[in-house]
């Protein structure tokens, strides 16, 4: 049976490597509440390819 609710799941990639047009890119998944927020999330990880915290954004 599917979760009946707000919370949806989103996936969250780096703004600074894909910029670069280095191959690969680093993707994080976590969930966001649909109606608290309804812009698209953006939060500091870490980019184990750059070896340093980034700003990653909500993809589609």
């Amino acid at each position: 049976m599917a979760k009946k609710g707000n919370r949806v799941q989103v996936i969250l990639e780096c703004t600074e490597h894909r910029k670069s047009g280095l191959p690969g890119t680093s993707r994080y998944t976590t969930t966001k509440n649909r109606k608290n927020t309804t812009d698209r999330l953006m939060l500091k990880k870490y980019n184990p390819m750059l070896k340093k915290h980034t700003v990653h954004k909500e993809i589609k």
